[in-house]
C-alpha cells in the first residue's frame, strides 16, 4: 500500500486495519500519540500521517526527546532573543517556531526531563509561548506528533511521567504492532528493503532464496522491522555475488548468510524441511486474509500485496478463494 509519496507496507490484516486508521486521524488537527515497540515504524508511520493529511506541502520536524539535554530543553523548542543568556549572540527561532503549520514529532517524549514535561503540558494547553528572553506571545499552528516505546500509563503509576501530560498527549492514539504479530508483512517488508540495500551496496541482482525467505518467515523478530533490515544488510555485506544455487543473471542470500540465532530459532532448524509450509500455503493465506481485511476489494487488495489487479485474479481463481 501506498500513500501519495510514502510507501506504507501492507499485507497483514494487522496493517490493513493500521492503515485505515492512519487515514482517518490524518485529516484531524488533534494531537497524535502512536505507541509500540522500538523497531517497530512509528517515525514512519508519523511521516506517513502527515503525508496523507492537508499539511503535506508543510514542514515535518522530528524533535529526539532523548538527545536533548535539560539545560538546552527551552533554547531548542522555543528558541531565544539576543542575549537572553551567555552566549546567545542573536536570535534563535525554536523548534515549535519552524514547524509552521506542519507537523512536529516528539520522538521519545516519555523521555523528557519532569521540568521538560510541564513546559510541553503549556504547550499543549495554551498554544502559545514565548523566546527565552522575549516578550512576543507566539502561537503553535503545527500538528503535535507524539511517539514512545514505554508504556505510557504504567510510567504515570511509577510517578516518571506527568500524569496530566499523559491526558493531553492521548487525544488520538495509534498503537504499531509488533512484527511477530503482523506476520504476513515480513516478506513483503523484506522485498521492499532489500530493493533499497541493493541500491546502496550497489549489488542490483541480489535475491532471496526461497529457503532464506521460509527461514525469515518463520522467525519471531524481537527488534522488529529495523533488525529485518538489518539482518538484510549484513547477508548483502556478507555473501558474495554467484554464491549458491543463483541464475547467471542474479546472486542469492541463503540462510548462511543471516545470523545464527535467526537460523537456531526457525522451525525445524535441525531439519531443513521439517515443519516448513509450501510457498503456495503461504501465498495463498496472506491472499485470503488480504481479502478479507479488504472486504474483497480487488484493486486495494492488489495494491497492499504489490501485484496487479490480474495476478490477483489469477491466484484467486487459482487458490479457489470466492
Amino acid at each position: 500500500m501506498t500513500a501519495e509519496r510514502l510507501p506504507w507496507i501492507t499485507a497483514d490484516p494487522a496493517s490493513l486495519r493500521l492503515f485505515e486508521l492512519a487515514e482517518k486521524v490524518a485529516v484531524a488537527p488533534a494531537t497524535l500519540l502512536i505507541t509500540g515497540e522500538s523497531g517497530t515504524g512509528k517515525d514512519h508511520l508519523a511521516r506517513l500521517v502527515h503525508e496523507l493529511g492537508p499539511r503535506r506541502d508543510a514542514p515535518f520536524l522530528k524533535i529526539d526527546c532523548a538527545s536533548l539535554p535539560p539545560q538546552l530543553v527551552e533554547s531548542e523548542l522555543f528558541g531565544h532573543e539576543r542575549g537572553a543568556f551567555t552566549g546567545a549572540v542573536e536570535r534563535k527561532l525554536g523548534r515549535f517556531e519552524l514547524g509552521g503549520n506542519g507537523s512536529i514529532v516528539l520522538d521519545e517524549v516519555a523521555a523528557l526531563s519532569p521540568g521538560a514535561q510541564g513546559k510541553l503540558l503549556r504547550i499543549l494547553q495554551e498554544r502559545t509561548f514565548e523566546r527565552l528572553g522575549g516578550t512576543e506571545t507566539l502561537r503553535i499552528e503545527a500538528r503535535l506528533i507524539a511517539l514512545t516505546n514505554v508504556d505510557l500509563p504504567a510510567a504515570v503509576k511509577s510517578g516518571s511521567f506527568r500524569e496530566d501530560l499523559y491526558f493531553r498527549l492521548n487525544v488520538l492514539t495509534l498503537e504499531v504492532p509488533p512484527l511477530r504479530q503482523r506476520r504476513a508483512d515480513i516478506l513483503p517488508l523484506a522485498d521492499h528493503l532489500l530493493v533499497m540495500i541493493r541500491f546502496v551496496h550497489a549489488r542490483p541482482t541480489v535475491q532471496l532464496s526461497d529457503s532464506a525467505r521460509r527461514m525469515l518467515a518463520a522467525y519471531a523478530w524481537p527488534g522488529n522491522v529495523r533488525e529485518l533490515r538489518n539482518a538484510l544488510e549484513r547477508a548483502v555485506v556478507f555473501s558474495r555475488p554467484g554464491h549458491g544455487t543463483a541464475t547467471a543473471k542474479s546472486d542469492l542470500l541463503e540462510p548462511e548468510n543471516f545470523p545464527q540465532n535467526m537460523r537456531a530459532a526457525a522451525p525445524g532448524a535441525a531439519s531443513p524441511v521439517a515443519g516448513l509450509r509450501s510457498l503456495e500455503e503461504v501465498e495463498r493465506e496472506v491472499i485470503a486474509a488480504t481479502l478479507e481485511a479488504t472486504h474483497y476489494q480487488i484493486s486495494r487488495s492488489a495494491a497492499a500485496l504489490g501485484i496487479s489487479r490480474k495476478t490477483l485474479l489469477e491466484k484467486r481463481k487459482k487458490y479457489g478463494l470466492k
